[in-house]
């Protein structure tokens, strides 16, 4: 397994090369942006460790240029300890997992392996793209397509409802149900946020409350998915 470090500090570069390699990983590393970019374009990683706090382009700018990015491996962001603004943030630009500093190398390996985990089986069981209606998804760019090949780009929390929606197509999700399956680390979901996601959802999706044609609401009950899904 390859892993990209990106850090400013020379010395916890210099230790997760160390600690990452006792566990038979392969380590590169980069002190800033441009140095990401330089690796990612020379080789495949099967996980990145991305510190927020960066020179010049900061770890939240970086993340919303992954976001753009075909390819890009699962991301382990590195916070500031109480950073709990950046940390949301991170999320809901697409980090998958993260971790504050200080933090104790066993559990940053611990996390590295369950996101490579989680990715692998992903591509394994899973198409790329998905087809609804008019739409394709295309979940490794975590993206919409539309029928005139248009990218649309979700933000992670829009990703995780419509990843929840597509794999249960025509079942009634409650709020509750799906404030489970969008949960992710360091992020506040209640029902308010379900509906607002839903809401922008929907509007990316050319969809109406009023005139819902994908996404309808069952008064009292919750949100339903109403398309055939299939692998394309």
């Amino acid at each position: 397994m390859h892993c990209l470090v990106v850090d400013d500090d020379a010395e916890i570069r210099s230790s997760l090369v160390s600690y990452l390699q006792g566990f038979g990983w392969r380590v590169s590393t980069a002190a800033d942006g441009q140095a990401m970019r330089r690796q990612l374009a020379a080789a495949r990683f099967d996980a990145l460790v991305l510190d927020l706090m960066l020179p010049g382009e900061d770890g939240l700018a970086l993340l919303r240029w992954l976001q753009t990015q075909a390819e890009a491996p699962p991301v382990l962001m590195l916070t500031a300890r109480g950073d709990t603004t950046s940390r949301i943030v991170g999320l809901e630009l697409g980090a998958d997992d993260y971790l504050p500093k200080p933090f104790e190398p066993r559990e940053l390996v611990a996390r590295l392996q369950a996101l490579v985990r989680r990715a692998t089986k992903g591509s394994a069981d899973d198409a790329r793209l998905l087809r609804f209606g008019r739409w394709r998804l295309d979940r490794l760019a975590r993206q919409l397509i539309s029928e005139d090949e248009v990218g649309i780009a979700l933000s992670a929390a829009e990703y995780r409802l419509l990843a929840a929606f597509v794999q249960r197509p025509g079942r009634v999700l409650s709020r509750e149900q799906l404030i489970e399956l969008t949960r992710a680390p360091g992020v506040e979901v209640n029902d308010r946020s379900i509906d607002l996601a839903v809401s922008r959802l929907r509007a990316k999706l050319g969809d109406t409350a009023r005139e819902p044609s994908l996404i309808r609401t069952l008064r009292g009950e919750g949100y339903l998915f109403d398309a055939e899904v299939s692998p394309c």
